[in-house]
């Protein structure tokens, strides 16, 4: 029996390779809006982080999402962003 290959996807904070269902991705779409795409289907540009918190800090220190996506990142991206994480980590 074949097994079957498991999606992995690089941190933004800590550049490790991890499974892509245990990450949060974050989107640019055609219209250059950022969102959080908690499904992972959503169209456009993505960006993974971990639910490390120290990684989302080094993100956030760093400017991450902005040199992914090449434009500026609002605050309240980073935000949602911090809550999603806070989730995860709870469960």
């Amino acid at each position: 029996m074949k097994q079957k290959k498991i999606p992995l996807r690089m941190c933004v904070g800590c550049k490790q390779m991890i499974n892509k269902k245990e990450m949060l991705r974050i989107i640019k779409n055609n219209e250059n809006q950022i969102c959080l795409d908690l499904t992972g289907k959503m169209n456009g540009r993505g960006a993974y982080i971990c639910s490390n918190k120290e990684c989302f800090e080094k993100v956030k220190k760093t400017n991450g999402f902005q040199r992914t996506f090449q434009m500026p990142v609002e605050d309240e991206i980073y935000n949602a962003v911090s809550r999603s994480l806070e989730g995860l980590n709870d469960k």
